[in-house]
């Protein structure tokens, strides 16, 4: 990954290539955006300026040894950390042995970073298979990293760790992490990488230095898109308008990729209405067989749909990013159904659900009680 593949973010570049030039790089650097920015990439784009052996002005050589091993992501002085499945300690103790599956765990990082560069962690699941999973990074994997980073240099220059998503840290595998993040071995550098820096520990957030990432304008979504071939110029700037910053959304835009989750809530919204009670039972029973992301996503959705509808309601069209058969559905129901003030305490019920799953209720009394919320609140406005 170089600077060259990324669409954009000019003054990012370049205060991170100043950084390294004027040896101001901080030791631990957290690289934070919202989701489908640039936040890993960056990263690695840094990481590989880093270990280039001939690094120009503006960019890495993109020809030397640790260049092309960059490109695949297999240069031995570059360490990755990212959630796997939360296991019990006797499962840690035999996985510290099994050399086998954490080289899988790698194998598929890789894999999926080089077919996802923006993907999110729901990606990251769904790629390898952690359906009804809870993930972490557990305080194993803590010892493993100080483990890692106590060896010198494969190559006798830059040591990096890279940690994606670290706001799975386990408590402990957090608090195992504090010593070695605050005085590693020379030219060692850590580099965390969050859409939700909010999620991280205090004390992890104090240690680093914090490199924003902000997400894609809608000129470079549209100029990435067409120079990469992926769509021409009408549909990348009809598609750079909804993505919203966001290089994921564009892409899965253009590769059109259905995304059934508006039109679910569409359909629970109507079953809610005529109270049909035993489709809203079905409907709880297929939300409790999905991942515990996909559930999340699923609410997260539904704030959406809310939001929306209260641009509607407060003549804010110009801010509103839903279209056509979903447009039509915020529209109506807005006119027919729902004021600001039922948006209100809808939008508190459905983050009180979304709390609810985070800290592991269960999903099918959690969408149950929700759907009674939903059809009481319609039946007391008709």
């Amino acid at each position: 990954m170089q600077f060259a593949s990324i669409p954009g973010l000019p003054d990012i570049k370049e205060n991170l290539i100043n950084a390294v030039k004027n040896n101001h790089l901080a030791h631990a650097l957290l690289f934070y955006g919202p989701e489908g920015s640039a936040n890993l990439t960056m990263a690695l784009a840094l990481s590989t300026y880093l270990f280039c052996e001939n690094p120009g002005k503006n960019d890495s050589c993109g020809q030397c040894s640790p260049c092309q091993r960059m490109s695949r992501l297999v240069l031995p002085d570059l360490n990755f950390a990212m959630p796997s499945i939360t296991k019990s300690k006797k499962e840690e103790e035999k996985e510290e042995e099994d050399e086998d599956e954490k080289s899988d765990l790698l194998t598929n990082w890789r894999k999926f970073v080089l077919s996802n560069p923006y993907g999110n962690i729901h990606d990251f699941i769904l790629f390898n298979g952690f359906e009804k999973k809870q993930l972490n990074i557990s305080k194993g994997a803590a010892k493993k990293i100080i483990q890692t980073l106590s060896l010198k240099a494969f190559e006798g220059g830059y040591k990096i760790m890279m940690i994606w998503a670290p706001e799975y840290l386990h408590p402990n595998a957090a608090n195992a992490l504090l010593k070695i993040l605050e005085e590693p071995q020379p030219k060692t550098i850590f580099i965390l990488i969050t859409s939700h820096p909010e999620q991280l520990l205090t004390t992890i957030l104090s240690r680093t230095q914090k490199v924003l990432v902000r997400g894609f304008t809608d000129e470079e979504i549209q100029n990435h898109l067409i120079e990469t071939g992926k769509a021409d110029e009408a549909t990348a700037n009809q598609v750079s308008m909804i993505a919203d910053g966001s290089m994921r959304e564009a892409i899965r835009l253009v590769d059109q990729v259905e995304d059934h989750q508006v039109k679910q809530i569409r359909e629970w919204f109507v079953d809610c209405f005529k109270s049909d009670f035993k489709s809203l039972f079905s409907k709880a029973d297929s939300f409790h067989k999905e991942s515990i992301e996909g559930q999340k996503s699923q609410l997260l959705a539904g704030m959406n749909v809310l939001r929306e509808m209260l641009l509607v309601d407060a003549n804010l069209n110009q801010l509103v990013r839903t279209r056509g058969e979903d447009l039509d559905f915020v529209t109506k129901i807005n006119a027919s159904v729902f004021k600001g003030e039922h948006i209100d305490t809808l939008y508190e019920a459905f983050n009180q659900a979304h709390y609810h799953l985070e800290r592991n209720g269960n999903a099918k009394f959690i969408f149950t009680d929700l759907s009674m919320k939903i059809s009481r609140l319609m039946a007391k406005i008709s």
